[in-house]
């Protein structure tokens, strides 16, 4: 069993650093194995590296997502959550989809210098749309609570008057309630909350560094009672891990003030197949093989779905199941069926606010 394994990384979702696809890691007599010298995986440190981007808004053309702008304060994600669909992106910075991961972080400290500067372009007032924080890793993970790189770009946010809509799994989020309940009275700020189980026995498992279950639901309601609106993610469903309980997570999420709730299912992108599958050998031997079959049946014969219109939900027995569940929880326990909309017309550039300063 894990808790017996000499290898096993406590406190990581990924047990292993997979071959990154762009990049060789050189082999000499001193680094006979190619490793870099943050990978300790006795120590299992996370290192943080500062970098500075040119540009911080990325624009959403997905037609699965419904965003329209992204922000990500942070590469990389102390979580450690198995599944992580942006894993894949830590390859193009040359690290690994793995445990690379999780502990090498890479600290965008000059976002919120670059986001004013999106806000004050000209234009940009003709086209100010809902912005995402964070649509890759979470910008609450636990670095944030040192870093406080997130509420710096709240605050301008706020400033500026800009629509807002957070995705988290972590607490964390109600320390900036006082600057959320205050955009949630003019119609600018959501909270997504990720609540992808409630047995905190699997949570530890499957998303070793996040907040507690108990935690998540007290900033749900936290967040309800503040006059933020909130929208659960049950997010990803895995067949055999989590399928079974829908009807308990959206009871409990809306017990503590959720208003609405979404789905996805779980798909397996480039290196998390071999990622979710080790993890899955190591943590539940016994029903492994169902699993990933199961997950496969969902897209169409592979882990990884890239179509769109089904990557998100699936397709198949599986997919159609969960999809009737969800219809049935989310109408008995969550009435509404989206958030209301948020305000774009109150946005005010740098010329504006001086009127105001």
């Amino acid at each position: 069993m894990p808790d017996k394994d000499p290898t096993y990384l406590n406190g990581r979702g990924s047990q292993s650093n997979p071959h990154n696809r762009f990049f060789e890691h050189a082999l000499s007599d001193e680094n006979p194995e190619g490793i870099d010298e943050y990978d300790d995986r006795r120590a299992g440190r996370t290192k943080f590296i500062e970098i500075h981007p040119k540009t911080i808004v990325n624009e959403i053309k997905s037609p699965d997502l419904n965003m329209f702008y992204s922000l990500n304060p942070y590469q990389g994600c102390e979580h450690g959550c198995t599944y992580c669909y942006a894993r894949p992106t830590h390859e193009y910075w040359g690290y690994s989809a793995g445990v690379d991961f999780e502990r090498v972080i890479l600290v965008k400290k000059n976002a919120p210098e670059l986001l004013k500067a999106h806000f004050d372009q000209p234009a940009y007032a003709r086209k100010v749309k809902t912005l995402s924080i964070s649509g890759n890793t979470d910008c609450y993970q636990p670095c944030e609570r040192e870093l406080g790189l997130t509420r710096k770009i709240l605050e301008i946010c706020r400033d500026y008057k800009h629509p807002i809509s957070i995705i988290t799994k972590n607490a964390l989020v109600m320390r900036d309630l006082d600057i959320l309940s205050e955009m949630a009275r003019e119609g600018l700020a959501h909270v997504n909350m990720s609540v992808t189980t409630v047995d905190e026995t699997l949570r530890r498992k499957l998303e070793p560094r996040t907040a507690t279950i108990a935690q998540r639901l007290k900033a749900i309601q936290a967040l309800s009672e503040a006059g933020v609106p909130v929208n659960v993610m049950v997010a990803p469903i895995i067949p055999a891990l989590n399928d079974h309980e829908i009807f308990r997570i959206l009871e409990a999420v809306s017990k503590h003030g959720a208003r609405t709730a979404q789905y996805q299912v779980v798909r397996l992108n480039g290196p998390n197949g071999a990622i979710f599958t080790d993890w899955l050998e190591r943590n539940f031997p016994d029903r492994a093989a169902k699993v990933i079959s199961q997950i496969s049946d969902t897209h169409g014969g592979k882990l990884n779905d890239s179509r769109f219109g089904t990557r998100m939900k699936g397709e198949g027995l599986f997919a159609a199941t969960v999809k009737r569940q969800f219809e049935i929880a989310r109408s008995k326990y969550l009435r509404e069926m989206r958030l209301p909309p948020l305000r774009t017309d109150l946005f005010r550039s740098r010329g504006q606010l001086s009127l105001f300063d």
